[in-house]
């Protein structure tokens, strides 16, 4: 009796996610991946046609315009990936009878709030880059497709640049660290966001668990200061020569390294509904960054 073979399609492969997901979708089927040049998501024509000619089982969005200063000047952009797009991909995967999984991100609220977010928590983003990604999560609920939309926050990946990668460079090349210590959140690794991914859609083709919003982080919080500490003593355990010592990163607030588009101070997202509907152990973010330093460290990014 011949074996059903999933076929994934993965958008963003050359994005931290996308390079994860490929390593994390292979066990389950047939993974095809585009990235930029194959698959503009700002041309709509072109991107349905692709889902259209591959007839996916699963969509998974990992692309997305993610350069959050940028997009203050650069909105119409901005819009056509995060929320048309994402948009156009539930219609088609409505269509085809196929499930999406979308990202989205702690940038949707306004991080006023005293404690995590909660997946019903009412969004109001600060900046144009949240206002797109949560135009996005509209965008794919509204179409009632078969969707995950996972929201996630201060990722990092061993693939491509990120913040991890950066602090490691300036305290290699400068004598002195600052860092924003008032912005609270959880570092969230590609690789974490990629396999707790296909727990979920293999969980949902086995037994059609929920669909909707869940929020998918690491465990624990810290700031941008306490990261970058934790970066770097890890980086230092691993022989790295630094010109600036874990502890001698310095400390700022917001407001002394301003930057065009505003970011949520409390970042953190109450991941429990998606650890209670999948039974998933989601592990602290220190273990996720040692990983991450270990493989970046190794070469193999």
């Amino acid at each position: 009796m011949p074996v059903d073979v999933p076929t994934f399609l993965v958008t963003g492969k050359g994005g931290q996610v996308g390079f994860e997901l490929r390593r994390s979708l292979a066990p389950l089927g047939r993974v095809i991946a585009f990235d930029r040049s194959q698959c503009d998501l700002v041309d709509v024509d072109a991107l349905r046609r692709i889902v259209r000619e591959v007839r996916p089982d699963v969509i998974v969005n990992a692309a997305a315009y993610t350069a959050v200063d940028k997009a203050q000047g650069d909105e119409a952009t901005a819009f056509a990936i995060n929320a048309v797009a994402p948009g156009v991909l539930a219609e088609e995967a409505k269509a085809l009878g196929a499930t999406l999984v979308h990202y989205s991100t702690d940038y949707v609220f306004d991080g006023t709030k005293g404690s995590p977010y909660v997946e019903t928590d009412t969004p109001a983003p600060l900046s144009v880059y949240g206002q797109t990604k949560h135009a996005g999560e509209k965008a794919v609920l509204e179409t009632g497709a078969d969707a995950f939309v996972l929201r996630t926050s201060w990722v990092a990946g061993a693939w491509g640049g990120n913040f991890a990668k950066t602090m490691i460079r300036l305290a290699r090349e400068r004598g002195a660290l600052r860092v924003v210590a008032d912005q609270i959140g959880a570092p969230t690794t590609a690789a974490l966001i990629a396999d707790v991914t296909t727990h979920i859609v293999r969980s949902h083709r086995l037994s059609r668990v929920p669909t909707g919003i869940y929020h998918l982080t690491a465990a624990g919080e810290t700031s941008w200061r306490d990261y970058a500490v934790e970066v770097l003593r890890c980086a230092q355990s691993l022989g790295v020569e630094l010109e600036v010592r874990p502890d001698d990163v310095q400390g700022i607030a917001t407001s002394e390294y301003p930057l065009p588009a505003p970011r949520p101070q409390n970042s953190r997202l109450n991941t429990s509904k998606l650890r209670d509907t999948f039974g998933l152990h989601l592990p602290d973010w220190q273990s996720g960054v040692r990983h991450l330093i270990e493989t970046i460290m190794s070469g193999q990014s």
